[in-house]
């Protein structure tokens, strides 16, 4: 998947592979620039195989269709969506520039993390808080949590094929690809589907 554009308030890539044997992932990401700054998603369509991969592109439809960064919003849009689907877990954030911060909000098992730019953090900034349910059959009262960003600061979304250790001692050195390769690499896990987002935040772009 390319990376994109200087002009962009981030730099941001996607890692992922198949289940062991399987030709279709059911995991999907989602990255839009917005007027207001940048919605990135991590959706996991439950199980594996082309049911989960259904259940994935129909959360992934309506958020690439939708121009709004409501995550609520977005993420009871998804459900209803998902309805009659195996359903997926769904993590959704939002970048943006003139608050210098990220909203998030997870339902199910799509972790997230934020890392510091700073070299000297030893530890993430902030863990994604999950909400259980699975959108498309269970959907709880949900609301978003909001942290501060520092340019070079570096957010990463993994589905459940991916380690939830992924973000312990990582070296976020080199760009936004180097980073979600590195945890696919070190983390992936054979027996499922996984996915990693990796976006590094640039900055208010002149």
């Amino acid at each position: 998947m390319p990376e994109q554009a200087a002009r962009e308030p981030v730099e941001w890539a996607v890692a992922m592979r198949c289940r062991h044997g399987e030709t279709t992932s059911g995991d999907l990401a989602v990255v839009t620039l917005l007027p207001e700054g940048v919605l990135v998603a991590g959706i996991d369509g439950l199980g594996h195989g082309d049911e989960a991969a259904r259940a994935a592109r129909k959360a992934a439809e309506v958020l690439r269709e939708s121009r709004s960064y409501d995550l609520v919003l977005l993420v009871e849009r998804c459900h209803a969506a998902l309805k009659g689907t195996r359903g997926a877990a769904i993590s959704l954030a939002f970048v943006s520039p003139s608050e210098s911060g990220v909203t998030w909000l997870g339902v199910g098992n799509v972790e997230g993390r934020l890392l510091s730019g700073d070299p000297s953090a030893i530890r993430p900034k902030g863990s994604l808080p999950l909400w259980k349910g699975v959108p498309g059959h269970e959907l709880p009262p949900v609301k978003a949590a909001t942290l501060d960003l520092r340019t070079g600061d570096v957010l990463m979304l993994a589905t459940d094929g991916v380690g939830a250790a992924f973000a312990d001692s990582l070296d976020i050195s080199g760009s936004a690809r180097a980073i979600s390769e590195r945890i696919l690499a070190e983390h992936g896990k054979p027996l499922d589907d996984a996915l990693v987002v990796a976006v590094r935040y640039l900055g208010v772009r002149p």
